[in-house]
């Protein structure tokens, strides 16, 4: 004896049950060939469908999920990652640019030379390491510090080196590398290094007077700066920094233009006056 099926009736408009039927075949509801609304609810009943917020993110809402899993990767936390990428990959509000580098690096998470790299970083444990640089040169730095940061929009390797040759920074920082992490090559090799772990990065302190708006405006930048003072006499704001690079501290100095003015030491503000010179020439050079 045919068991009796329960049904219900839809008030729905024409337009809305060709909404529903174009459900049914994009979800593979199906009987036959046809789209079937009532296997489509019953799968939604059932749990084999789920329904989803519509998707009406903002633009900013995605940039800042995109931010927080670019902040992953750098921080190796790669299964917090890939379930952020997952989630940002169910939005339909994704650019397809975007869709398609998500989807191009969870094909490949990681490079196998990365996760030994975080490891050893983890476990605080000296490492060799091969590099390739601007010039395609193969170079092995021999590293006793490292951290994976971000320097306006690449992902760097901040690391104390044995090697100091080649590098042209300050004398006191040339134990200190910034190297890029997509010149590191895919068939690096990282193996075990003896000696010590080193504490930090090589440091110089530098003390800057910000003027102007650029006084008022001015706020503390967290791990970095270790003074922050109004000076009233003066009128001016004195900052001290913890300097491990002149290249990326240069670059930020150069924004803030005549408002910013780097008191000492005179190494620092001296290397800075040389650049400022060699750029002056290249719009009035000298007869």
């Amino acid at each position: 004896m045919t068991r009796k099926k329960r049904s219900i009736t839809l008030s729905i408009e024409e337009h809305e049950k060709a909404e529903l039927e174009q459900l049914a075949l994009d979800f593979g509801q199906k009987w036959g060939d046809s789209p079937n609304v009532s296997k489509l609810l019953k799968a939604i009943a059932q749990g084999k469908l789920r329904l989803a917020a519509n998707h009406d993110w903002s633009r900013d809402r995605i940039d800042t999920l995109n931010g927080s899993l670019n902040l992953l990767k750098d921080l190796g936390e790669l299964e917090k990652a890939t379930e952020m990428a997952h989630l940002l990959l169910e939005r339909s509000e994704l650019s397809l640019p975007l869709r398609q580098e998500i989807e191009h690096w969870l094909k490949q998470p990681s490079a196998p030379w990365r996760v030994h790299l975080d490891s050893f970083i983890r476990r605080q444990r000296p490492f060799c390491l091969t590099y390739q640089d601007a010039a395609d040169r193969i170079m092995t730095f021999t590293i006793r510090h490292a951290k994976v940061k971000r320097h306006e929009d690449r992902q760097y390797l901040d690391c104390w080196c044995d090697e100091t040759e080649d590098n042209r920074d300050l004398e006191s920082l040339q134990h200190n590398w910034s190297l890029r992490i997509d010149r590191i090559p895919d068939e690096a090799t990282i193996s075990p290094a003896e000696g010590h772990w080193q504490p930090e990065l090589g440091h110089l302190e530098v003390e800057l007077h910000l003027l102007n708006q650029l006084a008022v405006g001015y706020r503390t930048k967290t791990g970095a700066d270790l003074v922050n003072e109004w000076l009233p006499e003066q009128q001016v704001r004195r900052v001290v920094r913890r300097l491990h690079y002149s290249f990326w501290f240069f670059r930020e100095v150069r924004r803030y233009g005549a408002n910013c003015v780097i008191v000492g030491p005179d190494a620092v503000r001296d290397r800075f006056a040389e650049d400022i010179a060699r750029q002056y020439q290249q719009y009035f050079p000298v007869a």
